[in-house]
C-alpha cells in the first residue's frame, strides 16, 4: 500500500510538471491560434496594462471608478478633474464582481478613496468571468488573490493562462514591455479612461430577454459591498446608458434595479438622461465622446445634489 501511495504521488507530480513544462513551451512558442486554452494577451484592448501600470502610482482618491467597460469608456477622469475632483478608473474589458473583487484587494488600501462609482448593468453578474479574469492575469503581476480569482471561476482557460502568467513573472519576460497610448481608434487618458474616436451606431435587431443573476458574481458583489462599508467608503451604483433597443430587450429590469437598490445607492441613467441612439453611441452599449461629455455632467450634477 505503501508503495501503491509512492508511485501515485511520483506519478501526480511528474505528470504535473510535464503538464505545465509542456503548456509553457508550447504556449511561447505557438501562435496563440493554436493555444485556444491559453488567453494570454498583455496590452489587449481596453488598455488595462496602462491602467494597470498608472494605478500603481494613485492614492487618497475622491472617486474610484470600477466596472467593465461602460465604466472604463464610460467615465472621462478629466471632466471630473475640471470639477475638482481626484479620481482614477479601474475598470476593465468584461469585468465581472469577481475580478473587481481582486483589483480592490490589490489597491484599494492605497487608493484610499472617499467614494467608489460602480458600473453595474445584468450583463457583468450573468458571465462567468473567464474573458476578464485572464485581462488581468495578462496585465497585472499575479498573487494569491490570483489563484483564489481561478478557483472561483474554475474553468481551465483561465487555469492555463494562470500558469503561464506566473511562469512569465518569475521570468520577468513583461519587464520590458511598453503598451502605446494609442491604438486603433483608441487613446488611453491618464486617469484609466479610454477616449474612442469609433463612428455612430446604427440600430440593428436585438431579441428580448430575461435577466439572470449568477450567484458566484452576486456573492462577489455582496462582499465588495461589505469591505466597502467595513472601511466607510461610500458606494454609488450606476447602470450607464445603453441605447434604447438594447435596454429594452430585458423582460425583468425592474427586478435587476430592485436588486441594486437592495445594496446601496443606485441611479439608472437610462431613465435618468435622454440621449439619441445614433448620435451619442458608438455602439449598443457604449457612449461615443459626445455621449460620455452628457452623462458624465448629469452624473456630477446629482453627486452634487446629493
Amino acid at each position: 500500500m505503501k508503495k501503491f501511495i509512492l508511485r501515485l504521488f511520483l506519478f501526480v507530480n511528474l505528470a504535473g510538471f510535464f503538464y505545465i513544462t509542456s503548456l509553457v513551451v508550447w504556449t511561447l512558442s505557438a501562435p496563440s491560434m493554436f493555444n485556444p486554452n491559453v488567453y494570454y494577451n498583455i496590452g489587449g484592448g481596453g488598455h488595462m496594462f496602462s491602467r494597470l501600470s498608472e494605478v500603481k502610482n494613485q492614492e487618497d482618491l475622491d472617486v474610484l471608478f470600477l466596472g467593465a467597460s461602460s465604466a472604463y469608456r464610460g467615465f472621462d477622469t478629466r471632466i471630473f478633474s475640471d470639477f475638482g475632483l481626484r479620481t482614477f478608473n479601474l475598470g476593465s474589458s468584461s469585468q465581472t464582481p469577481i475580478q473587481t473583487k481582486v483589483l480592490l484587494k490589490r489597491y484599494l488600501e492605497k487608493l484610499n478613496p472617499k467614494a467608489v462609482i460602480f458600473a453595474v448593468n445584468p450583463a457583468i453578474f450573468n458571465m462567468d468571468g473567464v474573458e476578464s479574469s485572464c485581462d488581468i492575469i495578462a496585465n497585472d503581476k499575479n498573487d494569491l488573490n490570483s489563484l483564489k480569482m481561478a478557483l472561483r471561476i474554475n474553468n481551465i482557460k483561465t487555469y492555463n493562462t494562470l500558469i503561464y502568467g506566473f511562469t512569465r513573472d518569475f521570468m520577468g519576460l513583461n519587464t520590458s514591455f511598453n503598451e502605446p497610448v494609442t491604438k486603433g481608434p483608441d487613446k488611453y487618458v491618464s486617469g484609466g479612461f479610454v477616449e474612442t474616436e469609433r463612428g455612430f451606431y446604427q440600430p440593428t435587431q436585438i431579441e428580448e430577454k430575461e435577466i439572470s443573476i449568477n450567484p458566484n458574481q452576486l456573492k462577489s458583489f455582496t462582499k465588495i459591498v461589505q469591505m466597502l462599508e467595513s472601511k466607510n467608503i461610500e458606494l454609488i451604483l450606476v447602470y450607464a446608458p445603453i441605447v434604447k433597443d438594447e435596454y429594452r430587450m430585458y423582460n425583468n429590469i425592474g427586478y435587476f434595479d430592485s436588486l441594486m437598490m437592495s445594496y446601496s445607492k443606485y441611479y439608472n441613467f437610462n431613465e435618468i438622461v435622454s440621449l439619441n441612439d445614433t448620435l451619442h453611441y458608438y455602439d449598443a452599449r457604449h457612449l461615443n465622446q459626445n455621449g460620455v461629455s452628457l452623462f458624465n455632467a448629469k452624473l456630477i450634477e446629482i453627486i452634487y445634489e446629493k
